[in-house]
């Protein structure tokens, strides 16, 4: 949301950095390279080429590449991001990162955590947890400096061999036609034409191809600004999000603050009304006020400022994310406001979502009428974002005097009463349903089902045994989800009815990749092929799971369908109405 916005950086302010002087991370600079030309064009007609390579360039890259499609990365910088920008990476976005192959690095340097509290001026207000349990392999939400979350993504992107990433290539001139895309280049070294059967507009909040391609984000802006400083300090308070309202330290406002790797600290301060927020981001206004709010939460080391940057809330979006052979992801597609962390989290949904939509489409296993899912289902999933990212927002911000009467209302009263905290509660991000897709089929039996993720939810996570190749290992169901559909079939000690053997055998022969994922109730005495064990005894009470109940899981993890008496015909039947499935109403 805030990549590539106007930033003050600074390396040392007197009598104030004695310790530290920069970013512990110094990112890599690169060089513009000219692929080889023929007739001022590059001769290679790509599938892909993507537009941005911030946060959804890469993990599109990424999702594309776990599918064995190649695709070219064009970013108009020469580096990842300056600054901390998005920090808080969800459960869900982790669980994609780990299917995209770049998890360890997340994990390695990221700070998880579980909860956060408020205050209202000096009296804490609410103390929130989120959920997490012992069946949950990964924390409900990780901090972490966007430039190592980009960087981390380059490095995976790297790795994969699939992936080539142009930098300091700007994007000129689009023009579509029915079977390609053909893109204009400017680089140092002299401009050149590009061409791809699929476009991916991932390039940011001023999004170039959102403009060429005449389309508008439609929604609100908000008028409050929020200073966003990182500072450098070594600090013992554990990582939480900490809100403050009024507080004496800066009255009239409201203050975020989150510790990051490295002894970085973010801090968001609200600017009152009538603060010029060219004055507001110059290091001699920001440096007494973030002095002043530390000295009062008890903060006594030394501290530096090292970014410093300005943020407006916009809750904006496209009518829809497909226009032909264009499509748009990320703050290209959409603009959540920060509040409940949004952001990022849903950029990692949109590239999740249609990565594995758009290889099938490209490898010919799929009809053109998928890639419209992408937009129903992404469009459906901003709207709900910006539903609750409105909420936050206006209770962050208060828009009018009479929703600022009420917030403090609500503040004052939660101080003793704990019934009232619950309009305070950040609405962090949660996983997003697609219970109203375009893919879903009629319910079935589903009915039957006394728990269990619905259609077009996510898995629900629990630890099991895998046993393959004769060895047992332990796993998380997530893990088990391929890069394919995954039917996962709840046996009572492993045997898999010969139909669906049947089944994935000819779907494998359509070209469809489709996995058998058993898991038996009872710990298998002999095993012949990979299975899972249910030894905590959860998993199937928790899918409301018998001997015979399947589920079946797209590529992005989501539910498609489920079966309490699994008949291999209407399996069947949903994979076709997936990947073949017609346009619907008013879509193009």
């Amino acid at each position: 949301m805030l990549r590539r916005t106007t930033a003050c950086v600074i390396s040392a302010i007197d009598g104030m950095s004695r310790t530290f002087q920069q970013y512990p991370f110094v990112p890599k600079r690169y060089s513009a390279q000219l692929p080889k030309l023929v007739g001022g064009a590059d001769p290679h007609r790509h599938s892909v080429a993507i537009v941005g390579g911030g946060i959804v360039g890469l993990a599109s890259a990424l999702g594309l590449a776990s599918h064995g499609v190649r695709s070219v990365v064009l970013e108009a910088d020469d580096t990842v991001c300056v600054g901390s920008r998005a920090i808080c990476i969800s459960r869900r976005s982790l669980e994609i990162i780990a299917r995209f192959g770049a998890l360890e690095a997340f994990l390695a340097k990221g700070l998880p955590w579980t909860g956060g509290r408020s205050f209202y001026r000096n009296a804490e207000v609410l103390h929130f947890l989120m959920p997490h349990d012992e069946s949950q392999r990964l924390p409900p939400m990780l901090n972490i400096q966007q430039y190592y979350i980009e960087q981390f993504l380059l490095d995976a992107a790297e790795r994969s061999g699939l992936i080539e990433v142009r930098w300091q290539s700007r994007v000129q001139r689009i023009a579509t036609k029915p079977d390609c895309v053909t893109l204009n280049v400017g680089t140092p070294l002299g401009g050149y034409e590009l061409h791809a059967e699929w476009l991916l507009a991932c390039d940011g909040a001023r999004s170039a191809v959102r403009e060429a391609s005449g389309l508008k984000l439609q929604g609100t802006s908000y008028e409050g600004r929020y200073v966003i400083v990182d500072i450098a300090l070594r600090s013992e308070r554990p990582t939480e999000r900490l809100a403050w309202f009024d507080p004496p330290s800066n009255p009239g406002s409201t203050i975020l603050m989150h510790r990051q790797p490295d002894d970085v600290w973010r801090i968001d301060y609200q600017l009152r009304d009538g603060e010029n927020p060219d004055d507001a981001v110059r290091p001699e206004n920001v440096i007494p006020r973030v002095e002043k709010h530390l000295r009062m939460i008890g903060e006594r080391d030394d501290w530096a400022p090292i970014w410093i940057s300005l943020y407006k809330a916009n809750a904006l979006t496209l009518e829809t994310y497909r226009k032909g052979r264009v499509l748009f992801a990320g703050d290209a597609a959409h603009l959540v406001p920060i509040f409940g962390v949004r952001g990022a989290n849903s950029a990692f949904e949109d590239a999740d979502n249609l990565t594995w939509k758009l290889a099938l489409v490209i490898k010919g296993v799929a009809g053109q009428g998928l890639l419209d899912s992408y937009s129903a289902e992404r469009v459906s999933a901003a709207r709900e974002n910006l539903r609750q990212g409105m909420k936050s927002t206006e209770f962050m911000c208060p828009p009018s005097f009479g929703f600022e009467l009420m917030r403090t209302a609500a503040l004052g009263l939660a101080i003793k009463h704990s019934f009232v905290r619950s309009l305070i509660n950040p609405r962090q991000t949660r996983p997003v349903s697609y219970g109203d897709s375009p893919l879903n089929q009629p319910a079935g039996d589903t009915y039957e089902f006394a728990a269990g993720p619905e259609v077009g939810a996510v898995l629900q996570e629990c630890p099991t045994t895998v046993f393959e190749h004769g060895n047992a290992r332990q796993a998380h169901l997530t893990e088990l989800v391929s890069a394919g559909f995954t039917a996962l079939c709840f046996t009572q000690e492993g045997t898999v009815p010969e139909a669906l053997e049947e089944l994935e055998y000819s779907l494998q022969l359509a070209g469809v990749t489709f996995r058998v994922v058993t898991l038996a109730r009872e710990r298998p005495s002999g095993h012949s092929r990979s299975m899972a064990w249910d030894h905590t005894g959860r998993l199937f009470p928790m899918y409301g799971a018998s001997p015979g109940t399947v589920y079946l899981v797209r590529p992005d993890g989501h539910v498609l369908a489920r079966w309490r008496r699994f008949l291999p015909s209407a399996c069947y039947a949903t994979i076709e109405h997936t990947l073949h499935r017609p346009k619907g109403p008013g879509e193009s």
